[in-house]
């Protein structure tokens, strides 16, 4: 379906036209005449899906029909700044040719940035993009009104609800009209999803695509180690290889800054990105990662979901992700739009079980590959787990005679 069958205002239809959108995805395709007719809508789809653009298209729309571009009338609540500042930035592409105006607020920066942000809000931004923490700072001032608001979004919902932000979300939610449209996007459903649309929508429509699935042109690959290996993995996987944009994951920032230490030590191009950097800082490192000016980037989970990085040639789980789901946000940070990626696990000896979690949420086993014999012996992989895969087999790669 084209996006110029939806009917859309004509300045509105000019952004869209100006980033090189012409075929909607199946989830702008099922969300966008949904939202627009005014109903409640919970959608799952993973990342790279082109949901962000499933909201804002209608809701760009809808403020624009409404004549009040100088109220606020959507908020869309999100579990990070990144995340904010992505949504912020594709909406000012789209609504470049209409009245329609933005703020993204979050916490990590100064205060003449939260001066800003209140300037802002109180002279009527009509969609406010935020993180919850951020938000709650700003509406406890009493300076920002919301009784015009019309759109309550809530993207990455799985992830706020991780990251602890429930009684967050329902004390903004206090703040706005009951009467609202509202709008729940998760890349994933368990029931705490199902209880949050429970307490928030009204009657919604359900859309489902391609949930906890990995897109297949992710070659999926895994070696199993003593955790004491992995940095020594690390440096052989990587050193002398020309890969443009390497994403690694670690589950906490000592990890990260530890191998990125390494890294650095064996004369690669290497960054990390975590909690500690103040914002200005990880705004640096990411820049310098898209313009390719480094090739590594080692991360915490902070970037495994919302944030739009392009051709990733391979990610690598330095650990196994806590959550199955995370895995497949992970490694959909790779294999974006037509390309083909690979994405390598580091299975320590304390994580087979949790990999067993997602080669059973994958509904197959992930090919497991020898490590090099300079490394020295490796554990078993034997999860212990009754009921898991059979063939837990270990690939030898041919060698170079």
């Amino acid at each position: 379906m084209k996006f110029s069958e939806f009917n859309l205002d004509p300045g509105l239809q000019e952004g869209i036209d100006a980033f090189g959108f012409e075929n909607a995805t199946p989830v702008q395709e099922k969300a966008i005449p949904v939202i627009l007719e005014g109903k409640d809508i919970i959608a799952s789809a993973q990342t790279g899906t082109g949901k962000t653009a499933a909201f804002l298209l209608p809701v760009i729309d809808g403020i624009i029909r409404s004549g009040h571009e100088d109220r606020i009338q959507a908020l869309i609540i999100v579990p990070t700044r990144e995340l904010a500042m992505q949504i912020d930035q594709q909406l000012e592409g789209l609504s470049y040719y209409t009245p329609v105006s933005s703020i993204a607020v979050y916490g990590g920066t100064d205060g003449k940035s939260f001066i800003n942000e209140k300037i802002a809000l109180t002279q009527g931004a009509a969609i406010v993009i935020g993180t919850p923490g951020r938000l709650l700072a700003h509406l406890n001032m009493d300076y920002v009104k919301l009784n015009n608001l019309k759109y309550l979004i809530l993207d990455e919902a799985d992830r706020m609800l991780d990251m602890g932000f429930f009684e967050d979300i329902m004390r903004i939610i206090s703040h706005i009209p009951e009467k609202r449209q509202n709008l729940l996007f998760s890349a994933t459903m368990p029931p705490k999803i199902r209880e949050l649309a429970k307490k928030v929508l009204h009657d919604p429509l359900e859309i489902s695509i391609a949930i906890s699935k990995p897109v297949d042109k992710v070659l999926q690959v895994a070696y199993v180690m003593y955790d004491r290996q992995k940095v020594d993995l690390a440096r052989y996987l990587l050193q002398g290889k020309e890969l443009r944009s390497i994403l690694i994951f670690c589950s906490t920032k000592s990890s990260v800054k530890q191998l990125n230490r390494e890294l650095k030590n064996a004369g690669m191009a290497s960054e990390e990105i975590h909690s500690d950097l103040e914002q200005s800082e990880r705004e640096k490192v990411l820049r310098e990662f898209r313009s390719r000016k480094i090739s590594i980037l080692v991360a915490t989970d902070v970037l495994s979901r919302g944030i739009d990085i392009e051709d990733i040639d391979l990610v690598i789980n330095y650990d196994v992700p806590g959550d199955a789901e995370d895995y497949i946000h992970r490694i959909g940070r790779t294999a974006r739009a037509e390309a083909e990626g690979v994405a390598i696990t580091f299975i320590g000896e304390k994580e087979q079980r949790k990999f067993s979690d997602i080669e059973r949420l994958l509904g197959n086993e992930v090919m497991k590959l020898r490590l090099p014999a300079h490394l020295g012996e490796t554990p078993p992989y034997n999860p212990g787990k009754a009921g898991h895969f059979s063939r837990n087999r270990v690939y030898h790669k041919k060698r170079k005679k």
